[in-house]
């Protein structure tokens, strides 16, 4: 038994920890060694209350807005039957695959004073400029419907998951002691889906404090666009230190917000009746109504949009679209592709770690790679930067002692420090998804394997492996899908030269080529539609069962 606590994947995993964890520890290193620079104390005197401020109003615009979108349609596809709704319970998802920031792009292009909306009504009416008034997408309520409309799917899923398999029998005894559906609704079923729905809202508002390019591109100054302005125009890595860690401080908060909200309550189903409840049949203008409601957040958050870009690449896409785009596309798929690997890889070895040594310390250690996906990019990118830059200069200098040649900067200067932080990143990806797979796979086949003479590793290859195949692949894709949209920490670190889609579709809509930006900006979508798709043919599937 002690040798299982000290084996080999329980030393590896401990190293992957430390890893994992050193970006967040060097922001807080730095923070502390640092003092108070010029630089922090003059953002103190001027930006930073605004930086506060827009970060809770978009917290609290977000939050509501994905809560209510999110339930809504949720409570709708799941306990109601209306035209399309076999259709709306994949479709709704689809939202997933628009990032942010493209939505900003395509959204400002559509409603700008000579965009096809602001024209029509000028040629309709015969008004001039000054004759009517327009709202401006591109101010703080702007970026709110943004995140809405692309992030309400994390409500959405983990909320209708929760009406379905949610103590259907405690609705049914509702409903004999006369409760009408909406009576029902908030008093059992909302309450019930509690967790699940905190959760998804959690979920969406980590994602809003982590995005730059829409911010950015609104002029909404947030902490992640502080810290981008502190570090490369003002070149103070300690007042980026101090931002990183005030908005690591914000997602902490959200993290402990609801377990605190919680209290002593729990939310256990124990009618032990979990089969879901026929769903009320509607008809008239109910039906109408419920159309419309699953309509409106498809078509404002990925119909729409999808659409006007087709369209902008269609007509009006990059002007170097051949050897460029491919040389950007080739740079995404390589970073995307080997950062996919090694975090599947990374998290195998992590799971099959745990499972072995069936101990408190290595479910801990999972538990810390796990929290790297709450850590914002901007704040992975100052904590790794840190670190390597240093080791980088060292090695550069032992290098020059040795040989006589200074080699330059090997990891900063290069991919591998940009693929270190996408796994400090986006690792937990990987490592849930292979966890729950592995989980269901009884531990009786690893007694009967050992029966036969397999040793640990054989009985991973020829028993596990197999079994794992379909859930690497889809760990696998969901990091890639991560890698190819995320933009904060591939600015940051980046090596020179070296642009992808994502950077390369925020640089042209920063310098207002939204039509060219299009090209870029619908490759990561097609992309992000990949397991959207594996995802709505489960849904379908579990549907038929």
């Amino acid at each position: 038994m002690r040798a299982a606590h000290y084996s080999p994947l329980l030393i590896f995993g401990l190293v992957v920890a430390l890893l994992a964890g050193l970006p967040v520890a060097s922001v807080g290193l730095n923070l502390l060694a640092g003092g108070t620079s010029a630089t922090w104390a003059h953002m103190v005197q001027t930006v930073l209350p605004e930086y506060i401020l827009n970060s809770l109003w978009l917290c609290l615009g977000v939050g509501c807005g994905v809560g209510v979108i999110g339930v809504a349609t949720a409570w709708l596809t799941a306990m109601h039957d209306f035209p399309g709704r076999r259709f709306f319970e994949w479709a709704l998802i689809l939202p997933l695959a628009m990032p942010a920031y493209v939505m900003a792009y395509v959204y400002t292009d559509f409603l700008q004073f000579v965009g096809p909306v602001q024209t029509a009504l000028r040629d309709t009416f015969g008004w001039e400029h000054g004759d009517y008034w327009f709202p401006d997408i591109r101010t703080l309520p702007g970026a709110m419907l943004m995140f809405v409309c692309v992030l309400y799917p994390y409500v959405y899923l983990l909320a209708r998951t929760a009406f379905l398999e949610r103590a259907s029998g405690m609705l049914e005894a509702a409903r004999t002691l006369g409760m009408g559906s909406w009576r029902a609704f908030f008093a059992v079923s909302l309450p019930l889906a509690r967790p699940a729905i905190v959760a998804g809202v959690a979920l969406a508002l980590m994602e809003t404090l982590a995005d730059y390019g829409t911010v950015a591109y609104f002029a909404v100054n947030t902490f992640t666009t502080g810290i981008y302005r502190a570090w490369f125009s003002l070149g103070d890595r300690v007042a980026a230190a101090q931002l990183a860690a005030m908005l690591l401080g914000f997602v902490l908060f959200l993290l402990m917000a609801e377990r605190v909200s919680r209290g002593r309550a729990r939310y256990n189903n124990t009618t032990g009746r979990n089969r879901p409840m026929a769903g009320a049949r509607l008809g008239g203008l109910h039906a109408t109504l419920a159309v419309l409601a699953c309509t409106l957040p498809l078509l404002l958050g990925f119909v729409l949009p999808a659409f006007l870009l087709l369209k902008m690449a269609l007509a009006e896409g990059d002007a170097q679209f051949g050897q460029r785009f491919m040389m950007l596309s080739r740079n995404s798929f390589v970073l995307a592709g080997a950062t996919a690997l090694i975090g599947v890889l990374l998290a195998l070895m992590m799971s099959y770690g745990a499972r072995l040594s069936k101990s408190t310390f290595a479910s801990a250690l999972n538990r810390i790679v796990g929290l790297g996906y709450a850590v914002p990019g901007a704040v992975i990118a100052v904590g790794v930067l840190i670190p390597v830059t240093r080791l980088d200069n060292w090695l550069a200098g032992q290098w020059e002692h040795w040989f006589g040649t200074n080699p330059g900067l090997l990891l900063t200067g290069g991919m591998a420090a940009l693929i270190y932080a996408y796994l400090v990143r986006f690792l937990a990806v990987a490592l849930h998804t292979v966890e729950s797979s592995l989980a269901k796979i009884t531990l009786n086949m690893d007694d009967a394997a050992r029966s036969l003479g397999l040793g640990q590793g054989e009985t991973l290859r020829r028993v596990h492996m197999p079994m794992l195949r379909g859930s690497l692949f889809t760990a696998g894709l969901l990091v890639f899908v991560d890698v190819m949209k995320e933009l904060p920490a591939t600015l940051v670190m980046r090596p020179f030269n070296f642009d992808t889609l994502a950077t390369q579709a925020y640089t042209l809509a920063s310098d207002e080529r939204l039509a060219e930006a299009s090209t870029a900006s619908l490759a990561i979508v097609a992309v992000g539609l990949l397991p959207l798709i594996a995802l709505s043919r489960q849904i379908s599937a579990a549907r038929r069962r």
